[in-house]
């Protein structure tokens, strides 16, 4: 249909199945609205005459396996109900036109030939990653035109840097390949964009998530053919809901100390004649660990000491969950957040030990969650040292531990999600 017709539907609550599914019917009045503002926008753009479908890619969260994937570790990851949305065309160019809303429209070739340095870290450069990608493993490649609208919020450790992505291969997916690309294969080809065209070394987790969808375990084990399960676990219907703080920390400077964890982590494995940690044991940490004292230091042996207990945390609670057995899910989860404080210390920067927002969070949380009737769980989220931090808060306390959140971190701080059973969709 056109972007009028569109309109009329979705006003008429003809999209209000689709809505109720992806965002839950509270939420009917509201999306109802952001979509109809984003059809109007594309007509304005590229004309109300083109036939439009509508696409939505979640964004995601770290469950557990912090920091384990760059050692061929395992994590879990959720799908959550913020999302990027996307309006889009065929167009009879060999060129893909996206205009974000609040950025300047980016066009880019369809066979866009080697990556340029001087794009890399641009929006244009993803658009031409994705391009590249579909052509390389042999799909069709043709162009269009899409206006995208986003919630995911920048700097809450959801990424939505990894939906977009998703986002521009699902939509090249359902115009020109017949929906026929599984969910991570779009998420490989989203990854080689970003490494490659774009310029960033990340690994597969983000990606994965936001295609998939729902709760997924990712084995890293063969980093060149990730193995990846998407579990069958309804956190809503257990009576929960995932909140995710943001405590404003200040993300400067920080590189060193996000590298510093893969190279530490990495140069204990070397030590063991190992490119990763990966297949290393306790046992054999701790008999050398005199020796690893002197070549590399206490906090590379106690981050390498994270990294087991981390690995194999993931896979019980992956179990868990398969299990529906939620207790042992989130002591996992409270014992992956005592572990990265502890061992893996990515809790706030050595830099500048003043600002501790993730540990006062922590803090806030355990208190404010003490005392709940079912249990409840919170860990760092993502990367750390600055940042958000989440917890599974149960149905009757989110109320309360919202404005507790927000008292010290400002209204609107505190996000309440659900875990999104649906990955990278096509709505209409």
């Amino acid at each position: 249909m056109n972007t009028k017709q569109l309109i009329e539907t979705i006003a008429k609550g003809g999209c209000d199945a689709r809505f109720t599914a992806l965002y839950g019917e509270e939420a009917l009045p509201s999306q109802r609205k952001r979509y109809i503002e984003a059809v109007t926008a594309f007509a304005e753009l590229f004309g109300a005459d083109r036939e439009v479908f509508l696409f939505s890619v979640p964004g995601r969260s770290e469950i557990s396996g912090n920091h384990t994937d760059h050692n061929r570790g395992c994590v879990l990851a959720a799908a959550v109900d913020l999302d990027i949305i996307a309006v889009a065309s065929a167009n009879d160019r060999d060129t893909v036109t996206v205009k974000s809303k609040g950025f300047d429209p980016d066009t880019v070739s369809c066979f866009p030939g080697e990556p340029k340095k001087e794009l890399f870290y641009s929006s244009a450069a993803l658009l031409s990653g994705i391009c590249a990608g579909f052509a390389k493993r042999g799909y069709q490649v043709h162009g269009y035109d899409a206006y995208t609208t986003s919630n995911v919020l920048k700097g809450s450790g959801i990424s939505s840097s990894a939906a977009f992505e998703v986002m521009v291969g699902t939509i090249m997916n359902h115009l020109y390949n017949n929906a026929s690309i599984p969910a991570p294969a779009i998420a490989e080809i989203s990854q080689f964009a970003e490494n490659v065209y774009f310029g960033k070394p990340s690994g597969l987790m983000d990606q994965t998530a936001c295609a998939v969808g729902g709760f997924s375990f990712i084995d890293f084990a063969d980093p060149a053919a990730a193995r990846i399960e998407k579990l069958d676990f309804d956190l809503s219907a257990a009576g929960y809901r995932l909140c995710i703080t943001n405590t404003g920390g200040n993300h400067a400077d920080l590189n060193e100390d996000y590298a510093s964890v893969p190279s530490e982590m990495k140069a204990v494995a070397a030590f063991f004649g190992k490119p990763v940690l990966r297949g290393l044991s306790r046992d054999e940490l701790l008999s050398r660990a005199k020796e690893l004292r002197e070549k590399t230091g206490d906090r590379a042996i106690l981050r390498a000491f994270h990294f087991i207990g981390e690995n194999d945390r993931v896979m019980k609670q992956a179990a868990a969950l398969r299990e529906g057995d939620v207790e042992t899910f989130f002591h996992g989860v409270l014992d992956s957040g005592r572990s990265s404080f502890m061992w893996l210390q990515n809790v706030y920067t050595s830099k500048n030990v003043a600002e501790q927002g993730l540990s006062l969070a922590l803090a806030v949380t355990e208190h404010a969650l003490s005392s709940t009737k079912r249990t409840s769980a919170w860990r760092i989220h993502g990367g750390g040292f600055a940042g958000t931090i989440q917890a599974f808060v149960p149905d009757e306390n989110v109320e309360d531990y919202k404005k507790a959140m927000e008292e010290v971190f400002g209204p609107g701080s505190c996000a309440v999600l659900m875990v999104r059973k649906e990955g990278a969709v096509r709505v209409i």
